[in-house]
């Protein structure tokens, strides 16, 4: 690896950053040279400018990495781009069996393929999930609590909306032209990786690198608030497959899902306020 120009996200680890991003320094060196990647105005242009003497890592987490992929999905990115953990969810590499603050490794391949979702007249690529529902609210709150200076993690978050915070609708969910309808939706996400929420094994079966660019729908339904907490426990330990009677896993490559009011929703930890309606395309075109 050459000397390393560092793009980091000040606002990853719980606005520490830049001093998170200077750990990478046990695998670079002390010659590194750190810029924040949220000034930088267009992605592809500055590393098509880069100085081709270093190379260029990119630090923080999934939302850094939603970033880079939306910036430079279909772009002809000749160089390698290299990505060093260091968020607080880190549901990507999770899905790699990584660890944070891993030795920094190139993340080319993995920006493309990538599913899409569409929310009224907005499209973005996303990199693990689109999680519509529960997860959502749980994104919702937690930047409510920061805009407050508090902070909660994203189970206890969970735990306390299932036991009343968070109110339940009917939803309709479309995969490859299939339509389901459903009573008391928990959660509907979408899943390109097997993880969301820092750490959450939603679809244990899904492989961001299957041939077909396919995503698992994800549907919890049909459950009482206690015994939605305690299957949470149960999907957060990979073992959510094992209940279909309240989880449909359905496998496809366009997903629809519509509920009956407004719910908030997050792409790749993302907040999406009052969504009706979404659509996802698997990474094919």
């Amino acid at each position: 690896m050459k000397p390393l120009t560092v793009l980091y996200n000040p606002q990853a680890r719980k606005g520490r950053g830049l001093q998170h991003a200077k750990t990478i320094e046990k695998y670079a060196g002390p010659d590194c040279i750190y810029e924040d990647i949220t000034k930088i105005p267009d992605l592809y242009t500055y590393l098509l400018e880069a100085p081709a003497e270093r190379d260029i890592a990119l630090t923080g987490g999934d939302g850094t990495l939603n970033f880079a992929a939306n910036a430079l999905y279909k772009k002809d990115l000749s160089r390698p781009l290299y990505y060093y953990p260091a968020g607080t969810g880190n549901d990507f590499i999770n899905d790699l069996e990584k660890k944070q603050n891993c030795a920094p490794f190139p993340i080319n391949e993995y920006l493309w393929g990538l599913p899409r979702v569409i929310i009224g007249d907005e499209e973005r690529y996303f990199i693990n999930a689109f999680a519509y529902g529960l997860d959502g609210y749980c994104c919702e709150e937690s930047d409510r609590l920061k805009a407050q200076g508090k902070d909660r993690s994203y189970t206890l978050i969970a735990a306390l909306g299932l036991l009343g915070k968070y109110k339940p609708a009917n939803a309709k969910v479309t995969v490859d032209g299939e339509t389901r309808e459903y009573k008391k939706v928990w959660m509907a996400p979408t899943m390109f990786g097997r993880f969301f929420g820092g750490g959450v094994k939603m679809a244990p079966s899904q492989d961001r690198k299957n041939r077909e660019h396919t995503v698992t729908s994800v549907v919890i339904h049909g459950i009482s608030r206690i015994h939605a907490l305690i299957l949470f426990l149960k999907i957060t330990a990979g073992k959510g497959e094992k209940y279909p009677k309240y989880l449909d896993y359905r496998v496809g490559k366009h997903v629809t899902v519509e509920y009956d009011r407004p719910i908030p929703a997050q792409i790749d930890g993302e907040t999406r306020i009052g969504v009706l309606r979404a659509e996802v395309f698997s990474g094919t075109d």
